[in-house]
């Protein structure tokens, strides 16, 4: 159970953080990185989340188990895996959780069109928020695949497979709200020249 008394320790002060195992590492270590990255993806869909709850309910209790499951995606980074005993069970992402989302891409997508252009960032307030969402999520899966190449460092698989599916969910979803209000913004290959 997490317990909060003091909002600052002053123990980051000479540029480090603690995981959650106890080492500290620089704040511009590739797992914090990786880690912080994902808590960045969750801020994005806050932002979505205010105008999801209005624009589709079924999508915004979707998207609020993502919020709950990025968050156990970042305990995942947080505890790296050294292979020795641990004083507890670290809370890892399961293939349970990358099924679910599988399942909530391919119930979104069965309602859409099929695709006939690239889709530009926009339309619908949330589904803009989703755009920006999908964007920084695919900077922490590159983060966190640079990390699982990394001599001494592991990744879980399904948290490698949660991440990237995140991505495609934020896609369709997008798309999902925009469908409901018209349609997506299509690309114009060299409209403009």
């Amino acid at each position: 159970m997490v317990k909060l008394n003091r909002i600052y320790t002053r123990t980051g002060d000479d540029g480090s953080t603690g995981l959650t195992t106890g080492p500290r590492r620089p704040k511009f270590d590739l797992r914090v990185a990786a880690y912080g990255t994902v808590d960045e993806t969750n801020s994005c869909i806050g932002l979505a989340r205010l105008h999801a709850a209005t624009e589709a309910a079924d999508l915004d209790a979707m998207l609020g188990r993502i919020s709950n499951d990025l968050f156990d995606l970042g305990a995942d980074l947080s505890t790296p895996d050294t292979g020795e005993a641990m004083a507890f069970e670290p809370l890892r992402i399961v293939q349970a959780q990358v099924d679910r989302i599988e399942a909530e891409i391919d119930r979104l997508n069965g309602e859409l069109a099929p695709l006939r252009s690239f889709v530009l960032p926009g339309g619908t307030p949330a589904a803009t928020y989703l755009h920006l969402a999908r964007t920084v999520s695919r900077r922490a899966e590159r983060l966190m695949v640079e990390l699982s190449h990394t001599e001494g460092e592991t990744v879980g698989g399904p948290a490698l497979k949660y991440i990237n599916r995140l991505s495609d969910f934020l896609f369709v979803a997008s798309r999902y709200l925009n469908a409901r209000a018209g349609g997506d913004v299509l690309w114009v290959p060299g409209q403009n020249r």
